[in-house]
């Protein structure tokens, strides 16, 4: 393919739906081969609006909003980074040729909604899953727990983000509680919810796959080391890369990756995640974008999983190899307020081998994520103390 100049007749013009910092990094690897880049957010001065070409604010999940956005600015390719999408918007898009939608309209309308990614996986694809059941009321709820679940279980709105309505419920009192934060923490009101069983499991990963167009001109699926994360209240707090796992282990994720990431189809990189016990493996979800555990692969990877996503959708050639052993910690905003600033940089980054990204969010809250600490090391024990050490130095403050 060809790529043009940006702001220019001839450019090729990507536009970002979410423009978060997991979007910012994606929009720089983009810009470093001459791509035109639109960044789309519901706020202003969202960390990706800071560094692209043309910065939008719209209520994405408006069908009428977002199709007037598409048409004002006529993209290329159409690169969803959060889940707040009216996505039947995509489809239509995507097929009447208006845009491309990466890595496909298909992909972004499944794994939006854990309905629709979990029978794809467990009923159409056969791959193993934790137990699970989906409730429209909270009588369903009780009656799938008392059923075939049973407790300690899960419960997650079928369309969330970011941990937001997931509870762990242990006994029958929970119930109540579980499904009005579900309904609370939903995208959308009335929202149905999943129901999971456990499942014993030793360990998480994430094994980030790329589809990519190889060296024969047809799509091959590569895989980055696996990354191992520890999460609170189903948000991610750090992730290390690689994560030790058997042979077998990894073997059996890799298939599962496969399975399921080509039934989506399309290409760029895809977060699959799943459970492992000795070795075997379950599938737990996938997102069909870059990783918020994969940002550990901004010190790991000869190519992090950004610069992988936009070679990939490009149809450039990429390079999953990992250079070093890493770690990442999550710096929190610890308070709510505007234009915080930041102090104990360079405390931070005083131990060698390590960085700092901070995102530039206009606004913090206690559990939001303004910044990440990333460090490499001998090994990820090693490397996990110091991206933890660095986080910890920064202190946000109210300017």
């Amino acid at each position: 393919m060809k790529i043009g100049t940006p702001l220019s007749e001839s450019a090729t013009r990507v536009m970002l739906l979410g423009a978060g910092e997991l979007g910012k990094e994606v929009i720089i690897a983009l810009q470093r081969y001459g791509v035109e880049v639109i960044a789309v957010d519901r706020y202003e001065n969202a960390p990706g609006h800071q560094v692209a070409h043309k910065a939008v604010v719209v209520d994405m999940t408006d069908p009428k909003a977002l199709r007037s956005v598409i048409e004002k600015y006529s993209p290329h390719y159409i690169v969803p980074e959060i889940e707040a999408i009216a996505t039947d918007v995509l489809a239509v898009v995507d097929d009447e040729g208006v845009s491309t939608v990466i890595p496909t309209a298909k992909a972004v309308q499944l794994t939006m909604n854990r309905e629709g990614i979990r029978t794809l996986a467990a009923e159409e694809l056969g791959l193993p899953t934790s137990p699970y059941a989906f409730a429209s009321s909270l009588d369903e709820v009780r009656e799938a727990i008392t059923g075939d679940i049973g407790f300690p279980c899960l419960i997650k709105p079928v369309m969330s983000s970011s941990g937001k309505g997931q509870s762990l419920l242990k006994s029958e009192t929970d119930i109540d509680g579980a499904w009005s934060y579900a309904q609370e923490g939903g995208r959308v009101s009335g929202s149905r919810v999943i129901i999971e069983g456990f499942v014993d499991f030793d360990y998480e990963i994430t094994l980030l796959t790329v589809r990519s167009i190889g060296k024969g001109g047809e799509v091959e699926t590569s895989f980055c080391n696996p990354i191992g994360h520890r999460q609170e209240s189903g948000d991610y707090v750090e992730s290390w890369q690689p994560m030790a796992m058997s042979e077998q282990a990894l073997a059996n994720a890799q298939l599962i990756a496969e399975k399921v990431t080509t039934a989506l189809g399309g290409q760029g990189i895809f977060g699959v995640e799943l459970f492992v016990k000795d070795d075997d493996v379950w599938f737990s979800e996938v997102s069909p974008r870059p990783h918020d555990t994969g940002l550990v692969t901004l010190i790991t990877q000869k190519q992090n999983e950004f610069e992988l996503h936009a070679r990939a959708l490009l149809g450039l050639p990429v390079d999953t190899s990992q250079t070093l052993e890493g770690a990442s910690a999550v710096i929190y905003g610890g308070m709510d307020g505007k234009a915080i600033s930041y102090a104990g940089l360079a405390d931070a980054l005083m131990e060698s081998d390590t960085e700092i990204r901070l995102f530039g969010k206009p606004e913090a809250f206690e559990r939001r994520r303004m910044g990440v600490a990333v460090a490499s090391g001998d090994d990820t024990d090693l490397a996990r103390q110091k991206a933890a050490l660095a986080a910890s130095k920064i202190k946000p403050t109210l300017s």
